[in-house]
């Protein structure tokens, strides 16, 4: 496993991060191999964990902590993220700061992180969605500070609205956040015009979320994929979305290297850009840890492929589907 640093947290973080959505709250998750996948990883190198209260209510948080307490002889860092106080994703221009994030709720949620993930400081606290109007108001920067001054907050990162990888640049600019969170992958290549020159220029950390565009960069979904009402893939993958996401990826099967698989070609697109510190694949079986830690060899995309793959890039707007 290659690591790299991950900006002015000064960490040497994993390339291959480990996404724990999937783990709490979807279908066809097996409690057993989550843990035995999650143990594996550890074995493999990966060193960077990504959770959030609002996976399950703290559920996703809790099953890290009992890895935290498998792994004491490691040093493995936990990120998770404050839910919004209106509990909605993601954040919307009109919303307001009060509504959102103010001081108090700061303060609330990331002392039930803790005890979720049995832990007297967490690594990297996230804001679960973010708009930037708020960057010039103070009560986040007062919950920031109060966390950090007590000791339970390291670092403080955001995690970017879906599709909308400027609205956090402000923030950045304010000092106050060392992280950010964004989609990045094959279609989503957006976060490259601007933020990504702008983290670089102020030692940010990046975390490239959604490598597998939600599935469809598995090459494994069908136009006629479907999923449990209860499962959040189905309110996402909508007949709009679903259709025009595998004819995208369909057209990427011919540019697939012999003896290499949609995701790894994925993961190595990511990995070409120093502009990324670490990738988090949602993983919930063995197969597919073994797989996506196997990308981190240092081994690069030719060039010629990189410029294919670049073609490919797909620029998208928020939708009343898109969360």
């Amino acid at each position: 496993m290659q690591k790299r640093r991950f900006g002015r947290t000064n960490w040497e973080v994993s390339e291959i991060g480990y996404g724990m959505w999937g783990l709490a709250g979807w279908t066809g998750s097996d409690q057993k191999e989550i843990e035995e996948s999650l143990d594996r990883a550890v074995a493999l190198g990966c060193n960077f964990y990504d959770t959030a209260w609002a996976y399950a209510a703290g559920k996703s948080e809790q099953i890290l902590g009992q890895l935290l307490k498998r792994n004491t002889d490691k040093k493995l860092y936990c990120a998770t993220k404050i839910p919004a106080k209106n509990f909605k994703w993601p954040a919307k221009p009109d919303y307001k700061l009060e509504d959102c994030y103010p001081a108090a709720h700061i303060v609330e949620y990331t002392e039930k992180s803790l005890k979720n993930l049995q832990l007297e400081r967490i690594d990297l606290q996230q804001f679960h969605v973010w708009d930037d109007s708020w960057s010039d108001q103070d009560d986040w920067k007062k919950g920031i500070e109060k966390l950090k001054k007590d000791g339970k907050v390291q670092h403080f990162g955001i995690s970017v609205n879906r599709w909308e990888p400027d609205n956090v640049v402000n923030a950045l600019e304010t000092g106050l956040i060392d992280t950010v969170q964004v989609i990045y992958n094959i279609f989503d290549q957006a976060p490259e015009d601007n933020l990504f020159p702008l983290c670089r220029k102020l030692d940010i950390g990046v975390i490239a979320r959604v490598p597998f565009d939600e599935g469809t960069l598995t090459g494994t979904m069908t136009k006629d994929t479907t999923f449990p009402k209860e499962d959040w893939r189905s309110t996402y993958f909508v007949p709009e979305n679903l259709i025009a996401s595998v004819e995208h990826a369909d057209a990427l099967k011919p540019l697939i290297p012999k003896g290499m698989t949609m995701p790894e070609m994925a993961l190595r697109f990511i990995l070409a850009n120093d502009d990324v510190h670490t990738i988090i694949p949602g993983m919930r079986k063995i197969k597919n840890v073994v797989a996506n830690m196997a990308a981190s060899d240092g081994e690069k995309l030719q060039e010629s492929l990189l410029s294919k793959l670049r073609e490919h890039r797909w620029d998208r707007s928020p939708t009343t589907w898109s969360q």
